[in-house]
């Protein structure tokens, strides 16, 4: 019979905010799937765990995730941490988890931190729908053509960003999407834990004065709605009684409105007798 993979999500810098369940699935898995084993090392020393250790980060991926599975189906459990946070969200996780959920075994999510619903929770922006957009892409074309394609999202977006990519990132936010409302947090949890609520040119020019440090949390405003228009048919009739009292005939001016928003010519003539009728 498989055994199981837990996916445990570590504390982002404090501890103390490792869950009770989370040090349980730690020590009782027979292995454990590591980002980064020297970080993982020190969390096992602080719960005072000693656990066979593999290592599963970006450039080994599906080396080690041939190995990971085949112990799976083997019969042994794991618990798949990264060096921070939850597994797969702008980490490794996704690779292990889609072979694992096609060979038939048995995922487990053990839920914790997470630096985007921190930062989100954080923001004050609204939180009822968000999206998460991770890190952006250093390739220019691709950064251009990922925010282009977010000038209309309408939810509040996230974002990772590290320190010495944070002010041209403010910047390309604000040539893309304006200069909307941004919260940034940067050292959640940790010691030097700081949120910052301004526009995303004041973020430039506080960030310009004083260096970035730290790994950071954006939480952008989305765009507004685009207010909703009448239909077709109730725009064109209002066109047709203004170009009526401009002196066109009823006929002309249902040809005309119709012509210019799309509407049904005879829908639009009909509608102007019909008020007349009433009238």
């Amino acid at each position: 019979m498989p055994g199981k993979l837990y996916l445990v999500a570590t504390p982002i810098g404090n501890l103390s905010d490792i869950s009770k369940r989370c040090a349980e699935v730690l020590g009782a898995a027979d292995f454990i799937a590591a980002e980064d084993t020297r970080v993982t090392l020190r969390l096992l020393n602080h719960l005072g765990l000693k656990k066979p250790l593999v290592s599963y980060y970006e450039h080994n991926q599906q080396h080690s995730g041939r190995q990971i599975l085949s112990r799976l189906l083997g019969g042994e459990s794991c618990a798949l941490v990264t060096d921070a946070g939850t597994p797969v969200i702008s980490d490794p996780g996704a690779g292990i988890v889609s072979e694992c959920a096609a060979a038939g075994v048995e995922i487990l999510a053990i839920p914790g931190p997470c630096a985007a619903i921190a930062g989100l929770i954080l923001s004050g922006l609204p939180a009822g729908r968000f999206c998460f957009e991770g890190f952006l892409s250093m390739n220019k074309k691709s950064r251009r053509e990922h925010l282009a394609s977010l000038r209309g999202e309408t939810r509040t977006m996230i974002f990772y960003e590290a320190p010495h990519k944070l002010l041209s990132t403010l910047k390309d936010l604000q040539e893309s999407l304006g200069d909307r409302r941004v919260s940034i947090s940067r050292e959640l949890t940790k010691l030097h834990e700081q949120t910052l609520r301004l526009t995303l040119s004041q973020a430039t020019e506080y960030f310009t004065a004083q260096p970035p440090r730290g790994e950071f949390v954006l939480v952008v405003e989305g765009a507004q709605p685009e207010p909703e228009q009448a239909p077709d048919g109730e725009r064109a009739l209002c066109l047709a009684r203004e170009y009526m009292e401009q002196g066109l005939s009823a006929k002309d001016a249902a040809r005309r409105a119709a012509n210019e928003t799309g509407a049904a010519k005879n829908s639009v003539y009909a509608a102007l007798h019909e008020e007349a009728g009433e009238e």
